[in-house]
């Protein structure tokens, strides 16, 4: 089993934009072969404000890319991205793939 970390750096002025964005995944996400562990989004209470988390599994490398590839494909996937990236919410995004211990 692998994880996608998936960390994001955000306009904090603009976080509703990155909650509908996140909100839309799940059913992709699982419809392409992930398994969303969850979108994880800053709060006032503690640390950063423009900073959010996604984790997906994936039972190996090989999933991880087939899922890539159904991705680039899926409707929803490229709307949901073309909805983000017009709305200027995510300043950056790196990508991690973590072993479970």
């Amino acid at each position: 089993m692998i994880t996608l970390c998936i960390r994001y750096t955000l306009d904090h002025n603009k976080l509703s934009d990155f909650e509908a964005y996140a909100k839309a995944w799940p059913e992709t996400i699982e419809r392409c072969g992930g398994k969303l562990v969850g979108y994880y989004l800053p709060t006032k209470i503690a640390g950063p404000t423009n900073f959010a988390l996604a984790l997906i599994d994936f039972e190996n490398l090989a999933a991880y890319q087939q899922y890539r590839e159904k991705l680039s494909k899926d409707a929803e996937a490229v709307a949901n991205v073309a909805r983000i990236e017009r709305s200027g919410c995510i300043l950056s995004e790196d990508r991690s793939i973590l072993q479970r211990a």
